[in-house]
């Protein structure tokens, strides 16, 4: 099993971002390596700061960016409308502020707008926002991108089922515009990759797109399609179903 999972970590390496980020194809042993040892590289870290003095415990200030943008994008929610159902996801700009800003900023342009979800593997993620996947050039799918990276923002909320994140490249800073919902628990990928929201309502339509009919490079024979995404204010009943990370 243990196997099974680095090989599927490597899936969302080699397969989530624009062609300049190739370069992932070329180090699969280190990348399978790193995972191998993402427990321990933790518990290190953590271990570190924790013994780090006193006086260097305080954190840094929030740069004044960040605070805006989580004010901008503070209980919000967001509607993920597709030709199989709706998924309501709400965001954690409290962990991964400009992730969630990136992720509505693309959504109100519309951005998201009939793109697909073009890769889906059960018993672990569905995949989608790459706006190559609005051609029929199916070749290209899987490599497309905003045409602006992010810096991780690596965090505690744990990857579990219903978890939202970032797909990335084998570069931590390389998240771009495609998104991943885990329909299992991933907890291999904690720290590793930028979690940022959570599924409210819905799994039952991430169920369904996972199962489908599936061909090469886990790519369904007839993909779902995200027909528009709505940003709203959570409501109380949104508060009802939310729950900590």
């Amino acid at each position: 099993m243990r196997v099974h999972l680095y090989a599927l970590t490597f899936a969302l390496l080699a397969c989530s971002q624009p062609a300049q980020n190739s370069a992932a194809s070329d180090t699969a042993s280190s990348a399978m390596t790193s995972q191998s040892t993402a427990t321990t590289a933790t518990t290190a870290t953590t271990a570190t700061t924790a013994s780090q003095p006193a006086t260097a415990s305080a954190a840094p200030a929030q740069p004044a960016a960040e605070e805006k943008a989580m004010t901008d994008t503070q209980d919000k929610v967001a509607e993920i409308h597709t030709t199989a159902g709706d998924i309501t996801i709400r965001f954690y700009p409290d962990k991964a502020p400009n992730h969630v800003k990136n992720f509505i900023d693309l959504t109100q342009s519309g951005f998201y707008n009939g793109t697909k979800f073009h890769r889906v593997i059960p018993g672990f993620m569905i995949q989608g926002g790459d706006p190559n996947t609005k051609t029929a050039d199916v070749s290209t799918w899987g490599t497309g991108g905003s045409g602006k990276n992010l810096k991780a923002e690596f965090n505690d909320i744990p990857h579990v089922r219903g978890t939202v994140s970032m797909a990335r490249s084998n570069d931590p800073n390389s998240a771009s515009s495609q998104f991943f919902i885990c329909v299992a628990d991933a907890r291999f990928l904690d720290r590793q990759y930028t979690a940022f929201g959570q599924v409210l309502k819905g799994m039952d339509v991430a169920d369904k797109i996972v199962s489908a009919p599936r061909g090469a490079q886990d790519r369904p024979n007839n993909p779902v399609a995200i027909t528009s995404i709505t940003i709203r204010p959570m409501t109380a009943a949104d508060k009802g179903t939310a729950s900590k990370p």
